[in-house]
């Protein structure tokens, strides 16, 4: 390891960490700081790195302007057995970054240079601060003010979080004018905003077999459910042969996840434009509106530099449990396919994932029920029935109306099946209908 124009090395933790932030932030490429790593790649280590980690958090949060959220991830790596603070800074979309206590100055507002961090004159900070960008999530005003976050609240409790009085200002959900803002708006538990996934008979739009819906909710619960509806569609194929069986899904699912979250967090929710995922028969693409954030080539995209249009998203997403690191999903994605899936324009990025042919036997269905056994009980299901099977096996706590929104069903539907299910002891339900859950039964998966 050694440092470049986008790796800086520390020993320790010391006064010049808001510095090199500073000079990550304002430059076009953000970068990434080690502590515990000497100048000339020596690796020493450090001691209790979780309070290190939670120094450096509270410095980038406090010292530095503007608003860093959403910006930087803090996680301990392991280099050579030795515990490392591994700190990855975006290039951030508000530009110029400063130390809060010099102020919008030179001694303030740095930028990497090389293994270096310099001061800028004034005529590039004058030239910076009239690029910002205004039309961000933080500072679009939301177009309604009686929001309510009962569903964010319970996310954030359900991965550990103990929350306060300023839960909402923490998130940075207001503008200056202490209204709510537009992130706030998307993260509502009511909103205006639907993100549909459509099905198409063929390879084109001509013929429209099912348009589900999925919004007018948080962000994040609509994430969930959009998450879950292309998990029952990307179906496992199966090819048979006289001495094996091999299963593939339609799509890589760890790829697909990555890649609709991407379109979610990073799409430019200003012009009124929500992403959106259609599925044919030789691929599932999925459109996100905005193009690449303008601090980002594609080459730039393609190695992983994070530059995320809405930072206030990010941080949700993050805290979720939703986006693991910065600049990661890409670099998933990648693992598995050629660069050639994605395609750039001034105002659309666009993700198509091939659909892959398991076989001439690819007609066998054995993923939209994925883990149920192929025995003689599977012969009695319908369609719908093997996939309220499929949505138990993943949340066993689902209630009949998410099974409803998520399979484009009516409730009555839904209600009749699950009847069906059970006379047939496939399923049983576990406790009251409010605080009970579903199991599946021995034998059936």
């Amino acid at each position: 390891m050694i440092e470049s124009n986008r790796i800086e090395l520390k020993r320790e933790l010391n006064e010049s960490l808001e510095k090199e932030v500073v000079g990550f932030l304002n430059y076009y490429e953000g970068g990434e700081l080690y502590i515990g790593v000497e100048d000339n790649g020596n690796v020493v280590g450090v001691e209790n790195s979780d309070d290190i980690q939670k120094r450096v958090v509270d410095r980038i949060k406090n010292n530095i302007c503007p608003s860093t959220m959403g910006l930087f991830d803090v996680l301990t790596v392991k280099i050579e057995d030795k515990d490392i603070v591994k700190v990855v800074i975006s290039s951030g979309s508000e530009k110029p970054y400063y130390i809060k206590k010099y102020g919008m100055s030179p001694n303030g507002c740095v930028i990497r240079v090389g293994t270096t961090v310099q001061p800028m004159t004034m005529d590039m900070i004058d030239f910076l601060y009239s690029k910002r960008i205004r039309n961000s999530l933080g500072r679009l005003m939301s177009p309604r003010q009686d929001l309510t976050f009962k569903q964010l609240k319970i996310y954030y409790e359900e991965n550990g979080y103990n929350l306060n009085d300023r839960f909402l200002n923490n998130l940075e959900l207001y503008t200056e004018e202490n209204k709510f803002n537009y992130a706030a708006y998307l993260l509502a538990d009511e909103n205006g905003i639907s993100m549909k996934v459509a099905k198409y008979s063929g390879t084109d739009k001509v013929e429209l077999i099912e348009n589900a819906e999925f919004g007018y909710c948080s962000l994040i619960k609509a994430t969930e459910n959009i998450l879950n509806k292309l998990d029952i569609e990307n179906i496992t194929l199966a090819e048979i042969t006289t001495t094996t069986r091999k299963e593939k899904r339609l799509v890589d699912p760890s790829a697909l996840r990555e890649a609709v979250i991407n379109a979610i967090v990073h799409n430019d929710y200003s012009n009124g434009i929500p992403p959106v995922f259609e599925i044919f028969s030789d691929k599932f693409v999925i459109t996100s509106s905005g193009g690449l954030p303008q601090e980002l080539s594609q080459e730039e995209f393609f190695e992983g530099i994070s530059a995320p249009r809405n930072k206030e998203l990010m941080r949700v997403f993050k805290d979720v449990k939703l986006v693991e690191q910065l600049g990661s999903g890409v670099q998933r994605i990648l693992k598995t396919y050629d660069k050639n899936i994605f395609k750039f324009t001034s105002n659309f990025l666009k993700v198509s994932f091939p659909i892959i042919n398991a076989g001439i036997n690819a007609g066998i269905n054995a993923g939209i029920n994925a883990g149920i056994d192929s025995n003689a009980k599977l012969l009695k299901l319908n369609n719908t029935q093997e996939s309220i099977l499929n949505l138990i096996k993943q949340n066993k706590y689902i209630t009949q109306d998410e099974m409803a929104e998520l399979l484009s069903k009516n409730i009555r539907t839904i209600e009749r099946n699950i009847k069906k299910l059970q006379s047939e002891n496939f399923i049983e339900r576990i406790g009251s209908n409010r605080d009970g859950h579903w199991e599946i039964k021995d034998g059936t998966c």
